[in-house]
């Protein structure tokens, strides 16, 4: 058993110092708000929304490079996107436009 963690213990370590082990941020939806109000990610990286209310979203981004929109995201929901350019990100809920939120894409 001992060995066995170890062993696991060192491919973490190693994904780790190679980056395969990327996490991907979660952004949360709740109270019509989003948990954050400005997230950075690395370009090509990706960030998961999860509705964590009681209605539904519609989480979109008209931003150049990054454009996206989730469409109606019921309760429960999570969808992965994946920014591909650098900047500066807008994302909104096209339901509730008091839901902003920004995303720094960096190389």
């Amino acid at each position: 058993m001992y060995r066995a963690r170890t062993v696991l213990a060192l491919a973490v370590v190693a994904g780790l110092s190679t980056g395969a082990l990327a996490a991907t941020q979660v952004i949360h939806q709740q109270g019509r708000a989003f948990s954050e109000e400005s997230v950075t990610v690395t370009k090509g990286g990706a960030i998961t929304f999860l509705n964590d209310d009681t209605i539904p979203h519609n989480i979109m981004s008209t931003s150049k490079g990054n454009e996206f929109n989730l469409g109606s995201q019921p309760p429960g929901a999570s969808t992965d996107v994946t920014f591909k350019e650098t900047g500066d990100v807008a994302v909104i809920c096209a339901i509730h436009p008091r839901m902003k939120m920004t995303v720094k894409v960096v190389d």
